[in-house]
């Protein structure tokens, strides 16, 4: 499960996101490019006011929404906004969700999230995908996407296993600004 698991992690998904929007620049995909970049980083906002509001002042049981499941939703939705030469919404809400169902089970299995906190992931990285559908648009019919391709599969066999301590450092940020504030704590 941990080997799955990590291809989510933010040691490799940062860095994936990058070199997709240089290499879709780079292409000359800007409307895609832009549209990658912003959808992640709603996401990624998103993410993190939602766990440090849910860590901070979150109800019993409820801990973090799960950022692997949310990114994985997005990457896989992303993927298939990517490689589509015609719209079709229900091919990237299928692929988010086929992404996100992967990621959360390992994350459920591995003991790290609950139902709930999968769930709430999953729909954020699954409207974030469709966010990225609408506003990319159909990519044009002459672009190639093999260096992209390419790309992808060096940074995540170079970063694959890798991991960053994300979480312990908004709990730590959202115990430490709660207090501070006289803000709701557990």
């Amino acid at each position: 499960m941990t080997f799955l698991t990590d291809f989510a992690d933010e040691a490799v998904v940062l860095p994936l996101v990058l070199v997709v929007a240089v290499v879709l620049l780079a292409l000359g995909w800007r409307r895609g490019a832009v549209a990658w970049a912003a959808s992640v980083a709603g996401l990624l906002a998103v993410m993190l006011v939602a766990k440090l509001a849910a860590i901070a002042c979150g109800p019993p049981g409820f801990h973090s929404p799960s950022g692997h499941t949310a990114m994985a939703a997005l990457l896989g939705g992303g993927i298939a906004v990517l490689a589509r030469q015609r719209r079709r919404p229900w091919i990237v809400w299928l692929a988010a969700l086929a992404a996100a169902s992967v990621i959360g089970l390992t994350r459920l299995a591995l003991g790290m999230h609950s139902p709930a906190e999968v769930l709430a992931g999953g729909a954020a990285g699954v409207l974030a995908a469709a966010v990225l559908e609408r506003l990319a648009g159909v990519r044009p019919p002459e672009l190639r996407l093999r260096w992209l391709a390419v790309a992808a599969v060096v940074v995540v066999s170079l970063l694959h296993g890798e991991r960053l301590p994300v979480e312990a450092r908004i709990r730590a940020a959202a115990l430490d600004g709660a207090g501070a504030l006289g803000l709701c704590r557990r």
